[in-house]
């Protein structure tokens, strides 16, 4: 479990740093919304010039802090549940075949030293995959929503100067709950890893054949690519409503107009009429706001995660005597 823990965190953190500004940009697109005299951005390029010309390079990677200490425990809490649902339920061994302590994720041969990986039923990932992923979503939520608030806060706005910070402000003036603004759309998100990773496995299979060496880092980045892209598009609009819950906020003590009256904020509304709200005002394409510059964090993104993982469970592995 260690080793799983050591190497879902490493490929969680590479990843992070490595799409950081695409994640950036993705959420500002999200937050923007189509209302007539709002300031808000054209498209990608616009999105990306204004970052630079108000915040400079470092804009680009506002709000990194939250998301390292997010997606550690992230990546970190998923695999180990989804090894361990998957070791507590799976099929017993096959007789007079031992089954490897130490197994690769998902496992390294279609058949030989690891019968009991590839014989699991497509209910046992399915099980696997949402449960680790409701168990990872509700524990790091808080710092999700600390990093939404640092992407999608202006210039003009400079309400948090750090992680710390943020997390300080968002109880004094909003309570506890705000840190768990919209983990309900978080939660029906999870279909997206259910999709994911059963998708990835079977993609491997397929890719492998009748092979006994394990799966190249070509074979590696094509699945994960192919599986990610394709959750990505089936689940993305529950993003942009979690976007929008999470950027509700109340006025701090100094938001004040010029007449000493605290300023008028949009009401706080759940999901339902967050929903249903963005269609009316923005149309169906709303939902999909800033999907294409998601596609492309897709690619580095679980590419890099899921290569760095199984490469780190090798070189793990080969350490275990």
């Amino acid at each position: 479990t260690l080793s799983i823990i050591e190497a879902g965190a490493g490929g969680g953190l590479v990843a992070s740093i490595a799409t950081c500004p695409l994640d950036v940009v993705k959420t500002k697109l999200q937050a923007q919304r189509a209302i007539q005299g709002q300031r808000g951005y054209l498209g990608i390029l616009d999105t990306v010039k204004t970052i630079l010309r108000d915040n400079g390079f470092r804009g680009l990677y506002r709000g990194l802090g939250p998301t390292i200490l997010g997606y550690l425990p992230t990546w970190a809490i998923y695999f180990a549940v989804y090894d361990g649902i998957k070791t507590f339920f799976g099929e017993p061994p096959m007789a007079g075949i031992a089954l490897d302590r130490e197994r690769l994720y998902p496992a390294a041969q279609v058949k030989g030293y690891q019968p009991l990986v590839r014989e699991h039923p497509w209910s046992l990932h399915i099980l696997s995959a949402m449960t680790a992923g409701a168990a990872s979503t509700t524990c790091t939520t808080p710092l999700w929503v600390i990093k939404t608030r640092f992407m999608t806060q202006t210039r003009e706005e400079v309400r948090y100067r750090h992680t710390l910070d943020a997390a300080l402000t968002i109880y004094r003036t909003e309570g506890p709950r705000a840190f768990y603004r919209g983990l309900v759309p978080s939660l029906l998100g999870i279909a997206h890893v259910a999709v994911q990773f059963p998708l990835y496995e079977q993609l491997k299979i397929w890719a492998q054949g009748e092979s006994e060496l394990p799966p190249n880092s070509q074979t590696i980045l094509a699945c994960s690519t192919i599986s990610k892209m394709t959750a990505s598009i089936a689940t993305y609009p529950h993003e942009v409503v979690r976007t929008r819950l999470q950027t509700q906020r109340r006025p701090l003590a100094d938001d004040l107009s010029s007449d000493g009256m605290i300023k008028q904020h949009p009401a706080r509304k759940g999901i339902i009429y967050t929903t249903r709200n963005l269609i009316r005002k923005e149309g169906w394409t709303g939902l999909y706001r800033g999907l294409s510059i998601n596609l492309i964090r897709t690619v580095p993104n679980s590419a890099v995660t899921m290569l760095t993982y199984e490469l780190l469970m090798r070189h793990l592995n080969s350490r275990t005597p």
